[in-house]
This record gives structure tokens, sequence and C-alpha cells, in this order.
């Protein structure tokens, strides 16, 4: 729990920071658009973190199948608006940053991905299997 609480401290930094710095940003396309993306996508990550609640686990465990909230329709929305966080922040910080998202991030969480999915599968079976059928990523 600590290590929850103590990276999304670091992450509400970084975006405050973010908001100090804006009004002596050169606002270039790509930089709005990753501020946009960051502004949308991290109260998803937020919530979606929220949501799970002691079911999060840095590594993949079946304690429970939670399946409301951003859960009933999007399987990992903890990677799906983390990874859309990191690719606003890289598109605000530098032209190469989604290149090493693509290169580097990207794949580790499909990874990551899988594998939680493999062993919800095993914990949790054909209510896993409906459940999957339903939502998206």
């Amino acid at each position: 729990m600590k290590s929850n609480l103590l990276t999304l401290a670091v992450i509400i930094v970084i975006v405050a920071s973010l908001l100090v710095y804006a009004p002596e940003v050169d606002w270039s396309t790509a930089k709005m658009i990753g501020a946009v993306l960051v502004g949308i996508s991290f109260p998803l990550f937020v919530l979606a973190r929220w949501q799970l609640g002691s079911s999060f686990s840095v590594k993949a465990k079946a304690s429970r199948l939670v399946a409301t909230g951003l859960y009933s329709r999007i399987r990992n929305p903890i990677y799906l608006f983390g990874g859309l966080f990191i690719v606003g922040l890289s598109l605000f910080l530098s032209p190469w940053g989604p290149l090493v998202v693509a290169l580097v991030i990207v794949p580790m969480q499909i990874v990551r991905a899988r594998r939680e999915e493999r062993v919800l599968a095993e914990a949790f079976g054909e209510e896993y299997e409906f459940y999957k059928s339903k939502t998206w990523f």
C-alpha cells in the first residue's frame, strides 16, 4: 500500500510541476496533444486504481475478479491509462519520447497484461472467459 501511495504522490508532483511550468512552454502541436493526453488519462488512471482497490498488486495474482466501473468495459484500464499518461508526458517533454514508449513500455505492458490474464483465467475459469468476452484489452 505504501508503494502505491508513493507512486501516486510522484505522479501528482509531476503533473503539478507541469502545471507550474505551463506558462513558459512553447506550445507546439506535440506538446498540446501531450498535455491533453496527460489531462485526460491521469484522472482515469487514478480512478482505475481506486476501483481496483485491494486487488491491486505489482505481481499478477487473483484475489477477486473486478468487473465494475471502468473494469466493466476495459480489462486493463490501469495499463491503458498509465500508458496514455506516459505517451502524453513523453510527447510533452521530448519529440523522441513516444518512440521510447512504443519500443519499451508498450511491449512491457502487453507482457504484463498477458501474464495477468493467464493468472485470472486459471483462478476464475469460465467466469473470466465470460468477462473477457464483454471487455476490451
